[in-house]
């Protein structure tokens, strides 16, 4: 196959699977990476990229995109709480730096840019009707705000030459290297196999769409091997009708799978104050070759039994490691990162 795929952000949550799964798939993959989390390992790597890039996606420039055919933009400070650590560095990196490498892909020919956006800019909306791509755009953090004035921005730049594609993610979950137990479906598992406590901070009515690891990957293929005209400048909302839960009935699955443990709602309101329903029939109607293969059921078991089998334990769950916000304010408090999240030339 001619050329390579960038995916920046390979060494995170998702990176660490979808350079796998596109390897094994016959692509050349090229990473770019900062490092932020190399030292939360759940379990050793199985496959490199051809080549890897350590550097701040900030600092991206022409050369890095030697030899690039296709870009996967995965690399972004990665969820919603994390954002607010400090919104201007957000905005550098989820915003800026992705316009930055937007307009070297276009400057450089390279045809396919596929942008990992998000649901979650959909924020607080009625949950009377899935929302489509056109839905009303509603981001309520830094994050999710970037996330929409990236996708704004990326699209005006497609022209005959450029083919950018939005990806709107659900909320992702399933086993990685790289393990992120901040997110609902790893999160309620991990604590119900830790405790026997399915433990659910809000009222449990809010509404998340999901979608595995792998299937989200899958996704990702599709566009790249999809026609160019049913791809260019499209937005799609990435994830499966049949998988919009409210969080209650995620916590019901995980108390069925995991043995001896008991839903609790513990009515705590967080921060995160997001519900939202999606369709994502747009997906499956244009992307023929995309056959999502998971759902909430199997997927919890993997989890369930990946836990069991690398001995996942309370002093893991405990420290900050899995956690992204956790593990970015551990790095700056123990003199590791500066305030603009740079490595500090002697932690390198």
């Amino acid at each position: 196959m001619e050329g390579s795929i960038l995916i920046t952000g390979n060494k995170g949550y998702i990176g660490t699977v979808m350079t796998k799964f596109l390897q094994e798939h016959g692509y050349k993959v090229v990473g770019l990476d900062y490092n932020y989390y190399d030292n939360c390992e759940f379990y050793p790597l199985e496959t490199y990229p051809f080549h890897q890039i350590i550097k701040d996606i900030r600092d991206i420039d022409e050369k890095d995109l030697e030899g690039i055919t296709a870009i996967i933009h995965l690399a972004a400070l990665s969820n919603d709480p994390l954002g607010d650590i400090n919104p201007s560095i957000t905005y550098e990196i989820n915003y800026l730096a992705t316009i930055k490498l937007a307009n070297l892909a276009k400057k450089l020919q390279i045809p396919k840019f596929i942008f990992a956006s998000s649901c979650s800019m959909y924020g607080i909306a009625s949950t009377d009707k899935p929302l489509t791509e056109q839905g009303r755009l509603n981001p309520i953090t830094p994050y999710a705000k970037a996330k929409a004035k990236a996708e704004e921005e990326i699209l005006r730049l497609a022209d005959d030459n450029f083919h950018p594609v939005i990806m709107r993610n659900a909320t992702v979950y399933g086993v990685s290297p790289n393990m992120r137990l901040d997110l609902v479906v790893n999160n309620l598992t991990a604590w119900a196999y830790l405790t026997g406590k399915v433990a659910i901070m809000s009222d449990g009515t809010p509404w998340r769409p999901i979608i595995h690891i792998k299937d989200f990957c899958k996704a990702f293929l599709a566009v790249l091997k999809a026609p160019i005209e049913k791809i260019h400048s499209q937005v799609f909302n990435v994830g499966i009708n049949k998988e919009n839960y409210q969080v209650k009935d995620i916590a019901k699955v995980v108390e069925e799978i995991v043995p001896n443990s008991h839903v609790e709602i513990l009515n705590k309101t967080g921060p995160d104050e997001r519900t939202y329903r999606v369709d994502f029939s747009k997906i499956e109607n244009t992307l023929s070759n995309f056959k999502p293969h998971w759902n909430l059921r199997n997927g919890v078991e993997e989890l369930y039994q990946a836990y069991k089998k690398f001995g996942l334990t309370m002093e893991d769950f405990q420290s900050p490691k899995y956690f992204r916000v956790r593990w970015i304010k551990h790095l700056i408090k123990n003199k590791k990162l500066d305030n603009n999240l740079k490595w500090r030339q002697k932690s390198r």
